[in-house]
């Protein structure tokens, strides 16, 4: 939560994710300081989520593209927006739908078993502790 935790950081991310690479888009779009923006961006960089690549020498000019690891965020940043659309939407419905460029149609994303390919229900799943677990108590998992 160090890296994720901060009110602007997974805003960031969505925008990453939706195309926008650009210090002065993200500014624009999320409205936000331009020193806090500059903090979050460094955290994120320094985390391996966000790379930062030159794209102009004179100014000297950077964008910032999602790593591997900043990828594999998007499962947490679709179920936070699914979440909001849920329960946060107005009664024209969500402000945005995903196409699934394979298939056409709108995505539902969900979360299912990679076993069995079944929606996982929270309420159907089983915390164990895993082979990396600390030596904290089993009743904390």
């Amino acid at each position: 939560m160090e890296v994720l935790g901060e009110r602007w950081t997974l805003l960031i991310v969505r925008e990453a994710f939706f195309g926008v690479r650009r210090f002065t888009e993200l500014q624009r779009n999320l409205g936000i300081a331009r020193n806090i923006l500059s903090v979050r961006l460094q955290v994120l960089t320094r985390a391996g989520i966000l790379e930062r690549i030159q794209y102009q020498q004179e100014p000297e000019r950077f964008e910032y593209k999602l790593t591997a690891m900043g990828r594999d965020l998007y499962p947490a940043i679709i179920s936070i927006m699914r979440w909001g659309d849920a329960y946060l939407a107005g009664d024209s419905g969500p402000p945005l739908l995903l196409r699934h460029q394979e298939c056409g149609h709108h995505a539902d994303p969900a979360m299912v078993c990679s076993h069995c390919g079944e929606r996982l229900d929270p309420r159907k799943v089983t915390p164990e502790r895993g082979p990396g677990a600390s030596t904290v108590p089993a009743s904390r998992y």
